[in-house]
């Protein structure tokens, strides 16, 4: 399929999708998100891909909804708040699912700065490596009388805690890349020049590892703070017992007691 809004490309093992709309800094409408949804549902079922990259193009990563041309009016009469909350439930919200469940590995390569629901869009990825001159900034609250959406509210105080979340909330100031994997935000800062380099270098690793398990060592990070602790060691007897059946990891003991690097299959 032929993309307008987004770019795509695969080789060895790593698919990089870049956000392509520069001139509006990459601003989230219905085409861009339903291509992008697209792509990682293609990426989902190609084997050749073991591994995604998230980047934009340009100078900034994502700044957010697009507020001047979002597409998502099919000519039902809505209020704007209407308006709003419906092209959260068809549109942002899948997305950010689609990313946060996706069964290959995802690092988002924050390449400027991310903005609104950008910083949703670049925190839903497995791994978050920004160059060090972009930023994040939350301007839901101070410059348009919103809450954060595209799962801010949830992930930003499990990451950063109460009082930092909260600040960044209400008043909106940028937070900086070295600031933000100070803070635990995201896992590097890198300079700018490195970004995609060190990006590929990480994508290729996961490529390269258990992708199965990968996916499982996703949902139960997810799944944690939702139960007890007795559940959670319950689920990961479970998942341990599906697991110790799979080719990656006989192949994982095989290499141990060999004293070699694995070479997994994701099966």
């Amino acid at each position: 399929m032929a993309f307008e809004t987004i770019l795509s490309a695969t080789a060895d093992g790593v698919t990089t999708l870049t956000l392509n709309r520069p001139q509006g800094l990459n601003a989230l409408n219905k085409q861009l998100i339903d291509e992008l949804r697209t792509a990682l549902r293609q990426a989902a079922r190609d084997e050749a891909c073991r591994a995604i990259i998230l980047t934009g193009a340009g100078r900034g990563f994502c700044s957010g909804a697009d507020l001047a041309n979002a597409g998502f009016n099919d000519g039902v009469a809505r209020s704007i708040g209407e308006g709003v909350s419906h092209s959260m439930e068809i549109g942002y919200n899948p997305l950010v699912r689609d990313i946060a469940s996706h069964p290959k590995p995802i690092v988002a390569a924050v390449n400027g700065t991310a903005a609104g629901g950008g910083v949703g869009l670049a925190l839903s990825a497995d791994i978050v490596i920004a160059a060090k001159s972009a930023n994040f900034v939350q301007v839901f609250g101070p410059k348009l009388g919103l809450v954060p959406d595209m799962g801010c509210t949830w992930i930003l105080p499990q990451l950063v805690g109460r009082a930092r979340a909260r600040g960044l909330a209400l008043l909106g100031d940028k937070l900086s890349a070295e600031q933000a994997a100070q803070w635990g935000l995201i896992w590097a800062a890198v300079e700018d020049g490195e970004l995609m380099s060190q990006a590929l270098a990480i994508a290729t690793r996961l490529a390269q590892g258990p992708t199965r398990a990968f996916a499982e060592i996703k949902r139960a990070l997810d799944l944690a703070p939702l139960q007890t602790l007795d559940e959670q060691l319950e689920y990961e007897r479970r998942i341990q017992g599906q697991l110790g059946d799979t080719e990656d990891f006989r192949e994982g003991v095989t290499a141990f007691l060999s004293k070699r690097p694995p070479a997994f299959k994701g099966r």
